[in-house]
């Protein structure tokens, strides 16, 4: 897309500070996840996360909040996804399956689970980092091979992520 994803404006303040604001009705301590690089240029609020697990993308940030604090289960929530709202992250945490690896929406575009609207469990640090040893970086490979407790969302819909400056002029026009 060329620019931050988690700086585009939707709902009158950065989509980083968007999803903290969600993640804090459902969550104790809320970290937004980032470069080590990018750590000064986080609002001030937002709590830094910076990444231990260089160039991996989402893996590494995964990876890194467990590092952090490999005890606690971590729900993910990516900084592209405009529509989300409370509702489908209370459902999430209302549904969750704490014996299973992870509980995740499924996407209503492929039916595979979205890894980046996750509660992952502790048993997950272990299975993202043997995958990682086999080369994937991908935290869906790890969800889809795993055992986990998958959802609808309530409204799918709301699991839409931008990703092209064609979809974020889509999505300012119908958030409007």
């Amino acid at each position: 897309m060329q620019t931050d994803k988690g700086r585009l404006n939707y709902h009158g303040l950065e989509q980083r500070a968007y999803a903290a604001q969600l993640l804090a009705q459902v969550c104790t301590d809320v970290h937004v996840s980032c470069r080590p690089d990018q750590v000064a240029d986080l609002p001030a609020g937002l709590l830094p996360l910076p990444d231990r697990f260089l160039d991996l993308g989402p893996m590494g940030g995964i990876l890194s909040a467990f590092q952090l604090d490999p005890n606690a289960a971590w729900l993910v929530v990516a900084c592209d996804l405009p529509f989300l709202s409370e509702t489908s992250l209370q459902h999430l945490v209302q549904h969750r399956n704490g014996a299973k690896m992870a509980t995740a929406f499924q996407s209503p575009e492929n039916e595979f689970p979205e890894p980046l609207i996750t509660i992952w469990e502790p048993r997950g640090y272990g299975t993202l980092l043997r995958f990682l040893g086999l080369g994937y970086s991908c935290p869906r490979k790890a969800l889809i091979n795993s055992d986990i407790e998958l959802l609808v969302a309530p409204d799918p819909r709301e699991l839409r992520n931008v990703n092209t400056p064609e979809e974020a002029a889509a999505a300012h026009n119908e958030l409007r």
